[in-house]
């Protein structure tokens, strides 16, 4: 049995993993909280942690080359998928790229995946009985579409679906399997989108992903791969007035 760790309050469960293994602390294992004050999201961006929400990282050795660690946000967006599908059988669960789980068309989940210590710190943050409202973006959560959704069901689920999802990866040896499944799972492809990279805003067709998991850009009849960027999905209605 995966050693769980439960904190009614943490400033990140990804700081405190980096904590754990800094005290030797033997992975893998878990970390929930309850809360977060200082909740980080992929960008640098602050993660909104109040408590009804699951909070967690999972810390596991991670022996495969570092060139490779990107296939883990893949893998952490494919369990959460799956995770939520068992709770919200009727909303649509898709993906987003690189890690974005939406429901109902809105933001669900968060993920951040970084490297210590020759360990892999995969945080993730579930939507399970609120969502912000002050956000760019449209976000949910599960009990807008399953009322008797909880974080600890939520929290047992997942574990569940990253060892599946982990075991299937095989340490980069049954990455095609991550990339065929997360393709199934994403309705954005062959539509149009607008890409930032920070630097820019590209437009044209998602074409999927390369074999590294980056994401295929088709303008022009020209295809690029990009590593890093927000993606929005371009409505239909703008496509026709443009």
């Amino acid at each position: 049995m995966t050693n769980v760790h439960h904190l009614a309050t943490v400033d990140s469960t990804n700081t405190q993993a980096r904590r754990y293994l800094d005290a030797a602390e033997p992975a893998p294992f878990w970390i929930i909280a309850d809360e977060q004050t200082e909740g980080r999201g992929r960008l640098g961006r602050h993660w909104v942690s109040k408590p009804g929400n699951l909070y967690t990282t999972h810390v596991f050795p991670f022996a495969a080359p570092q060139a490779i660690a990107s296939h883990i946000s893949f893998i952490a967006a494919l369990a959460i998928h799956d995770t939520a599908l068992s709770f919200a059988t009727v909303a649509a669960v898709t993906l987003k790229w690189p890690n974005d789980c939406l429901l109902g068309g809105a933001k669900l989940s968060g993920v951040l995946a970084e490297l210590h210590n020759n360990h892999m710190i995969l945080g993730m943050g579930l939507n399970v009985s609120h969502a912000p409202n002050d956000l760019p973006y449209k976000a949910t959560c599960l009990c807008a579409h399953a009322p008797n959704a909880t974080v600890a069901q939520t929290f047992e689920t997942l574990q569940l679906k990253v060892k599946k999802w982990l075991q299937i990866w095989d340490s980069g040896q049954g990455f095609h399997h991550i990339h065929r499944a997360w393709e199934a799972r994403c309705d954005a492809i062959g539509k149009p989108i607008s890409l930032d990279t920070g630097a820019a805003i590209l437009h044209g067709t998602f074409a999927g992903l390369a074999a590294d998991g980056g994401l295929l850009l088709n303008h022009n009849n020209t295809t690029t791969i990009h590593h890093a960027g927000d993606v929005r999905i371009i409505p239909k209605e703008e496509t026709t007035q443009a």
